[in-house]
């Protein structure tokens, strides 16, 4: 099966590794990159919780000075995974539902317990910072990267795209769908995708991509991607 995978190659190496070890065709046309930010400092230890909605807040942290045993909330498996893997030890997470993640929060985080850190990317698509705030909660949100748009496309890929369309491609955002989007539009690729099934991580990004005849769309979490390629 031929599958397309748009997130930034540190996002999915080993999704690319995995999906070629089981006999896939793999794509990579990364739509946005990742700009590190810098931000202020603070004293991490005066928080008594932190909260992150991507792997990239994660990986765009100064956590030289973080107590690892910290309350630790995560928005799905794949920031759950790299929270694990930079030693994090007490981790809550949803399934990839800034919603859920709240309630989680809400029924394991007393407002009296302390401080809350919330650390994302400067665009986000839910105020959980504010949400919190509104619920009672100390919260600060700390922004320390950047999520950019790729403009340009080699044209030898987009040529060799052209020649075998993909029977699957991965979408991780709304704004990666909305960059998706414009990315086809200049390179005039609008009506190649009518036998591609669309995997989106939410309606909102489903919707963006709505004006493309797709073969069928799917929403999914993070996570689930091996579990997709058997539906299809």
């Amino acid at each position: 099966m031929h599958i397309l995978l748009t997130r930034p190659f540190e996002d999915c190496k080993d999704l690319i590794i995995k999906f070629k070890s089981l006999g896939h065709n793999i794509s990579h046309l990364p739509v946005i990159k990742i700009e590190s930010k810098k931000y202020e400092k603070h004293n991490l230890n005066e928080y008594q919780g932190i909260i992150f909605t991507s792997s990239n807040a994660i990986k765009n942290l100064n956590m030289q000075k973080l107590n690892k045993k910290i309350l630790c909330y995560c928005v799905g498996l794949a920031t759950e995974q790299t929270a694990k893997y930079n030693g994090f030890q007490n981790i809550y997470s949803a399934e990839g539902n800034v919603d859920n993640l709240k309630e989680i929060i809400l029924q394991t985080f007393t407002p009296k317990k302390g401080k809350l850190l919330y650390v994302s990317g400067e665009t986000i698509s839910y105020n959980l910072d504010k949400e919190l705030n509104r619920e009672g909660y100390t919260i600060k949100r700390l922004i320390n990267y950047s999520v950019l748009p790729i403009e340009d496309l080699d044209l030898k890929f987009i040529n060799t795209l052209k020649s075998s369309m993909p029977e699957i491609v991965f979408i991780y955002s709304q704004y990666s769908a909305k960059n998706f989007l414009n990315l086809i539009k200049k390179y005039q690729l609008v009506d190649y995708w009518m036998n591609t099934n669309l995997m989106c991580i939410s309606e909102k990004s489903s919707s963006v991509l709505n004006v493309i005849k797709w073969k069928k769309i799917f929403l999914f979490n993070p996570g689930e991607e091996e579990y997709l390629l058997y539906k299809i």
